[in-house]
């Protein structure tokens, strides 16, 4: 899942592990997060997504699957 934590976090001025300590989480899960390796749960997105006042749908780009559309 590719998303924008990444560019938000850089607007912020926080680093990888200051933005793993407000979530409660490794700044290792920050940085699979950031390269799109690990799809988070919905209560981390959440979490993530309030750190910078956006909500999941401008965090995160949810991308249809086009084989389950047929």
């Amino acid at each position: 899942m590719k998303n924008h934590i990444k560019s938000y976090r850089n607007e912020a001025n926080i680093t990888q592990q200051q933005l793993a300590d407000l979530v409660s989480i490794s700044s290792r899960t920050i940085i699979s997060l950031e390269k799109g390796r690990y799809n988070p749960s919905v209560l981390l997105a959440y979490k993530i997504a309030r750190v910078f006042k956006v909500s999941i749908e401008e965090l995160f780009i949810f991308e249809e699957d086009d084989e389950n559309e047929q």
